[in-house]
């Protein structure tokens, strides 16, 4: 019997698009922000895992930076979500956000850092989390961050942790105000990581919309997420960009 040329398809072979989490463990994380952060993320997993696994455009990959006293990647290179184990983070020490970003530029390249897929790479998802302000001099680094092809592409999101946050810090790293969320307490910090995460995961995982009409995914993805702020009253308490509308209402007790 001769073969069936049809009866062996071969998989297309898809891009890749990495979820990057930088996230502050430095001492003023600790207890309820580091404890909710480390279940918000571990519950959104599964969520990203499906959307990769149902995905024809591409496959979703994670990548985690943590910066107190130094940083370190979670592991030396990102890993398929689907096979992604998410290690708590443990919280103690200074701010070195400036090192951060420099760990990030170095990393943030298709040559000898984490975006040497040979399918090819769609810009990256970058969500940025602190509680406090920086103690080093970031604003070096973040030039020569922003240098950066791949970070100028990226969609790049952050989550201020409490009122003690420098918020412009924060909104000179996204380069959009709007892509600054605060958050006040432990229920609005796992559902905005919850929110931000599969959110922009959908989006940017899949091919460009065409047209002269078209959002980029960047605009897409934070115009969404505003959206969806506005019209679910759960997320009432959380703000956006440089509104103080919940400001006073920190409350990280009972975790």
């Amino acid at each position: 019997m001769e073969n069936d040329p049809f009866a062996i398809v071969d998989e297309i072979p898809r891009k890749v698009m990495t979820l990057f989490y930088l996230v502050d463990t430095s001492g003023s994380m600790s207890g309820a922000k580091i404890g909710a952060l480390n279940t918000a993320v571990r519950e959104t997993l599964p969520i990203i895992k499906e959307i990769s696994e149902n995905n024809s455009d591409s496959k979703i990959k994670i990548s985690v930076l943590e910066f107190s006293s130094g940083c370190e990647w979670m592991y030396p290179a990102p890993k398929e979500v689907e096979t992604f184990e998410w290690r708590d983070l443990q919280a103690g020490g200074l701010t070195s956000l400036g090192e951060a970003y420099d760990n990030l530029s170095q990393k943030l390249s298709h040559s000898h850092g984490f975006m040497m897929e040979a399918t090819g790479s769609f810009a990256p998802v970058i969500i940025l989390l602190s509680d406090g302000a920086p103690t080093d001099h970031p604003e070096y680094a973040l030039d020569k961050l922003k240098s950066n092809n791949w970070f100028k592409v990226a969609t790049k999101i952050a989550i201020a942790i409490g009122d003690d946050c420098i918020k412009q810090t924060l909104i000179d790293f996204t380069g959009n105000e709007e892509a600054v969320l605060t958050v006040h307490n432990v229920d609005e910090l796992k559902k905005i990581i919850r929110m931000v995460s599969v959110t922009a995961s959908r989006v940017n995982s899949k091919n460009t919309s065409v047209g002269k009409e078209a959002p980029d995914k960047a605009t897409e993805t934070v115009t969404t997420i505003k959206n969806d702020i506005v019209n679910d009253p759960t997320l009432k308490g959380i703000d956006v960009g440089s509104s103080t509308t919940n400001a006073g209402t920190d409350d990280w007790a009972g975790w």
